[in-house]
């Protein structure tokens, strides 16, 4: 590796990490807590941050009588002392996230009038908490949550799908509780636009798309649909009190934006423009990887939108669509990545990553990879096609082969994913 290479990767790197770092719950938490209650604390929650965000109350609240139940990815756990902390599977649903919501909804419905009951919700809990509408089974649940993944619907689209199929998303959570106790939602954002309805699928949130005709989402989903979703997608809930009347008290501890932010701070220290292109970037993740390059090189070529050095930063959740072909390895960050190396055709002053901040890349081992200007020159070297390997969704293993993919490890935390372009 070239001295310059090496230098751009570390900066990367640098730019990733302080973003993760913004949105991790010991550094964050504490600050958002809100009064202590007379009575006990009782703590329920779910998503890749949830032990975390767990563990960090535990040290914010020493002299508080708590306990509760929290649920997260396998691998996702930290050692805890009075909340109980249970893993199950992420992205796809399994028994044991249906037992652990099972046990969370009654420890939520226990509580009392001078109880205060601390939601932590982050992403990855719409898997985790799992409690299908009846009469819809798990292996149902697992099946539509399969065709969501593959499906190339948008976050919000998928959101609704799973709101509308659940008893604790949509607020099903807050409604266990019934108004018997007081009701602290802490949050870590992971889609755009942080709505707290998407996060997590909202379980402490009335669902806004609740009394929605999703009648469209059944042909979008395609003919596997289990019919039992069918159903009740199709049938449109009546008005009910149950859903209306509570008012949350939500509170964002960690968001896209302020993870960008912090990494714009951190390349602004080193002498490097940050540009901000936003939160909410969506689309098809090969497409996006086009327009990135677009903008990079127009920075390195006309000076605009600023002169280089300068970063692009951006975050959102990008979408990958399958169709029926079996795909390789990979993931959204990785195919968007090799699709914008692509586009930049070996520019000599363009460097890039594109990670998850949750450490996992979709179901690979990786957060995501980098790219510099002879990544294509090596690919060629090794007989590694990146057009064949994108057409075949396969990012993973070309970026595997170049030794270029990136290992974080669960971060235990999500903000979503985290892309910087460097331009010289």
């Amino acid at each position: 590796m070239t001295m310059e290479n090496a230098r751009a990767r570390a900066f990367l790197r640098c730019l990733l990490d302080s973003a993760i770092s913004a949105a991790d719950p010991a550094n964050v938490l504490a600050e958002h807590l809100p009064e202590k209650p007379k009575g006990k604390c009782i703590v329920v929650g779910a998503g890749k941050s949830a032990a975390a965000m767990a563990q960090a109350l535990e040290a914010a609240w020493p002299d508080v009588e708590m306990f509760g139940v929290v649920v997260t990815r396998y691998g996702h756990s930290v050692p805890t002392k009075r909340i109980t902390v249970r893993e199950a599977s992420h992205p796809v649903p399994d028994a044991a996230g249906e037992a652990a919501t099972r046990e969370i909804l009654e420890v939520a419905g226990s509580a009392g009038p001078d109880d205060l009951v601390l939601a932590l919700i982050s992403g990855g809990g719409s898997a985790l908490l799992t409690a299908p509408k009846s009469p819809l089974s798990l292996e149902d649940k697992i099946a539509v949550n399969r065709l969501l993944l593959k499906s190339g619907l948008a976050i919000d689209e998928m959101n609704r799908v799973r709101r509308r199929l659940s008893l604790v998303k949509g607020g099903g959570l807050a409604r266990a509780i019934n108004g018997k106790a007081r009701l602290v939602t802490l949050a870590i954002s992971d889609v755009p636009g942080d709505d707290p309805a998407a996060i997590a699928s909202g379980p402490t949130v009335p669902d806004p798309s609740g009394h929605d005709d999703l009648t469209y989402l059944i042909e979008r989903l395609g003919p596997e649909l289990p019919e039992v979703a069918r159903q009740l997608l199709a049938d449109v809930p009546e008005e009910s009190e149950e859903s209306e009347g509570f008012e949350p008290d939500y509170r964002m501890i960690a968001a896209p934006q302020l993870s960008l932010e912090a990494a714009g701070r951190v390349a602004q220290a080193a002498g490097i423009t940050p540009v901000i292109l936003g939160d909410a970037l969506e689309g098809e993740a090969r497409e996006v990887g086009k327009v990135l390059a677009g903008i990079a090189l127009g920075a390195a070529t006309h000076g605009t939108p600023f002169q280089p050095p300068l970063v692009l930063l951006s975050g959102g959740e990008t979408t990958v669509s399958i169709g029926q072909e079996k795909p390789g390895r990979g993931g959204r960050n990785t195919e968007l990545l090799l699709s914008l190396v692509i586009a930049l055709n070996g520019h000599p002053r363009v460097y890039a990553l594109a990670a998850d901040t949750d450490g996992i890349d979709g179901t690979e081992d990786a957060a995501g990879a980098w790219v510099a200007p002879n990544t294509l020159p090596r690919a060629d070297e090794k007989a590694l096609d990146p057009k064949a390997f994108l057409r075949a969704h396969d990012s993973y293993s070309l970026f595997d082969g170049l030794d270029d993919l990136i290992k974080t490890g669960p971060t235990l935390t999500n903000v979503n994913d985290f892309r910087a372009i460097l331009v010289l």
